[in-house]
């Protein structure tokens, strides 16, 4: 069973440059800019994955009434999952979910 660390912290995103704020009403964990995020955990919010590498998003998938966003890190190719963000780039998710 995976443990939570709501950590919820504002960060520059090391793709595009985005300043990001914090979320609000969870944990902001990739930038709503380019959806990048980064190879920080083992569990959420606990930052102790030494890989540090960046995820790219690579598509999409239905989870409860959302959808999650699928990564690839680029550093070490392990696949990893998201939630969605209601402030994400709509341009970018919706080229996501038509992605084969």
């Amino acid at each position: 069973m995976k443990t939570f660390f709501e950590l919820d912290e504002a960060f520059i995103c090391e793709k595009c440059g985005f300043k990001v704020d914090r979320l609000g009403y969870s944990c902001r964990d990739h930038c709503p800019n380019c959806l990048y995020s980064k190879h920080v955990d083992k569990n959420p919010g606990d930052r102790k994955n030494k890989c540090r590498g960046l995820l790219k998003p690579i598509g999409m998938e239905k989870y409860k009434d959302t959808y999650k966003i699928i990564y690839q890190c680029e550093k070490c190719n392990t696949i990893h999952k998201n939630i969605m963000a209601k402030d994400d780039n709509m341009n970018i998710l919706i080229n996501l979910s038509v992605q084969k």
